[in-house]
């Protein structure tokens, strides 16, 4: 069975599954809706669009830890300023630079309060993403979107973008998703003061309903933003020592 490899690498990468309002979280891995959403996102899918997005759906994930990253977060506001406002009477009225959803400005014991948001990401992370399919016609469209995207990609967010292509050099194999994530080189290459690690921890798409429950599998367009289960499990696994022989 055919299975697409994806690089994901960048200095900041967000792959949030329960953010609300002021609150964006990340998980330690990428998400399953976000990497769909690059998918899409390098095909031209609109978020409008569920026919040409479900086939995306369906394929089955595996993702392995590189390089984890380390947890981090932006401590951000709006809003918190007042102004002074002249009014048409001459007379100097102070008002918050915030404008609220219902188009007023803040007053009273309210004003100059603002919001306060922390937006939680993984720094200098790099992931290596398996996607089996059936349709190999479906990976190799797949393939040449990551080549030459539609529309921007990012890791999670819109500023957060990749410091080297997603798309894979024959990155394409005739192979299970088990098999390529363990067969690929590392793709996180050392520095000066890191010694490659003994084992990679690899995550997989759970057939049998047992490991760790996520909510990001995608059941309808994302402008609809319903989100349903997929268990996950996660092993340890050798360091790919050797240059893979997986044929592409």
């Amino acid at each position: 069975m055919p299975t697409l490899l994806l690089r994901l690498a960048g200095p900041m990468q967000s792959w949030g599954t329960t953010s609300r309002f002021d609150q964006r979280d990340t998980g330690k891995e990428p998400s399953k809706s976000g990497v769909i959403g690059l998918l899409a996102a390098a095909s031209g899918i609109d978020r409008d669009e569920w026919t040409d997005l479900n086939p995306l759906t369906e394929l089955t994930m595996g993702v392995r830890h590189d390089r984890p990253g380390v947890p981090r977060h932006d401590y951000q506001t709006a809003g918190q300023g007042t102004e002074e406002v002249v009014s048409f009477e001459g007379e100097i009225q102070i008002r918050s630079r915030m404008i609220l959803a219902n188009g007023k400005y803040p007053s009273g014991e309210h004003l100059g309060e603002g919001v306060q948001s922390y937006r939680h990401y993984l720094a200098d992370a790099t992931f290596l993403v398996g996607l089996e399919g059936h349709d190999r016609a479906l990976l190799v469209k797949c393939e040449a979107a990551l080549r030459n995207p539609v529309w921007p990609l990012a890791l999670g967010r819109k500023s957060y973008v990749p410091s080297e292509p997603i798309w894979l050099e024959n990155g394409l194999l005739e192979a299970p998703l088990k098999t390529a994530l363990a067969r690929w080189p590392w793709i996180a290459s050392p520095r000066k003061w890191e010694e490659p690690p003994e084992m990679l921890l690899v995550s997989f798409d759970s057939d049998d309903g047992s490991g760790v429950l996520k909510m990001d599998q995608p059941l309808l367009s994302f402008a609809e933003r319903r989100f349903g289960a997929r268990f996950v499990r996660s092993e340890w696994i050798p360091f790919p020592r050797e240059d893979a022989h997986v044929s592409a």
